[in-house]
Parts: C-alpha cells; structure tokens; sequence
C-alpha cells in the first residue's frame, strides 16, 4: 500500500490484507484523512436524498450501501462484513444475526416509545459501534446511520459533543469513554455526549 498507517486513540487497526484494499494511490496520512473525508461527505449527502434510506434504513442491505457510499472510493472491502476478528465487536460470523436482532429492537423501540427518543439514538448508535460491522470506519458509519434516524423521526440532530470540536483530542476521549459507559448499560454520558448543546 505505500502508506504508513496511524489510528487515533480507540480506533481500530486494519489487519494488513484490508490495508491492501485502498483503492487511490495516496502518499501520506494527511492525503488519506482528506480523501476519506471528501467521500464521507458524498456517502452522507448521498444517504440525505435516497428514497431507499427513508425508506429502508433498518435494513442490513440499506445500512451496507451506506458504508459503501461513505467509503467505497477509498476502500475495497467498504459496504462488506468484516471477516477478521478485532479489539473490539461481535465475531464476524455472528455480525448479520447481531445485525438483525438490533434492527428488530430498534423498530420495537420506535413503535412502542420504549425509551425516550434520545436513549433511543444513543441504544441504537451503541448497538452499532459495539457490532463493529466493518474492517474500519464503524463510528463515521454508526453516526451517520444514528443522525439519519434522528431526521426520518423528526428529532432533534445529534451534535455529537459539538462544544468540545475545539479540542479535538478530548472529544475523541469523552466519546469513547461514554461509549465505555454504555457498554455497562449506562447510557446517560452517552446521551449527553450526544446532545450537548
């Protein structure tokens, strides 16, 4: 591949076959971030104007292509299940079943009011990132996914900790930890994290 990889603190690392799967000739680091950036732009305008996410968004084929819209100019593998085990996430043979069962809570949770609207993007966007469907981009991937079923219900837009954006290095931090928080089913840090002013 040419480029030295580096992960943020949390992130999780590409085993080196999936490192192989970038598809642009880029030199650096820098290059890829901004590559990556310009096609999650378009994959999330893209998700923002598809009859098929309104309509199907709790789907697992409508949830790939939005993976594959957000990182299919930068990655092979974008929009495909992971196969290799990682740090964090289900097994890989259990990533379509986990899939499905969080697909079905989330409709239940919806039709019922079973948690407030907010718990529920924060259930939801939990659920996701602890699934860890795909060899990388899980969290671009879970909050894009969580902001459009924010928007087709008519909630208010998560911010995803917008007054720490100045600091970039302790947003990441307080992300992570009220991800931590929530595996051990404590979601308020998550949910304020979410939608802190």
């Amino acid at each position: 591949m040419g480029i030295e990889l580096e992960y943020p603190d949390g992130a999780t690392p590409l085993d080196p076959d999936e490192a192989e799967g970038l598809i642009p000739a880029l030199a650096t680091q820098g290059e890829l971030n901004e590559f990556e950036a310009l096609n999650i732009l378009e994959g999330g305008t893209w998700a923002r104007k598809s009859i098929n996410v309104r309509r199907a968004l709790l789907d697992q084929k409508t949830l790939r292509q939005i993976h594959k819209k957000m990182f299919g100019s930068t990655w092979r593998w974008a929009g495909k299940y992971r196969l290799t085990q990682k740090s964090i996430g289900c097994d890989a043979w259990r990533i379509s079943g986990e899939l499905k069962i969080l697909i079905d809570d989330v409709q239940c949770w919806l039709q019922f009011m079973s948690y407030p609207r907010e718990e529920i993007a924060a259930r939801f966007h939990h659920r996701l990132v602890s699934i860890h469907p795909f060899p990388n981009g899980n969290g671009r991937f879970a909050r894009l996914a969580t902001e459009l079923l924010c928007e087709q219900n008519g909630w208010p837009a998560p911010t995803w900790g917008a007054s720490n954006w100045a600091h970039v290095g302790e947003s990441r931090h307080s992300y992570i930890k009220a991800l931590q928080a929530a595996d051990q089913h404590e979601y308020i840090p998550l949910i304020n994290y979410m939608f802190s002013p």
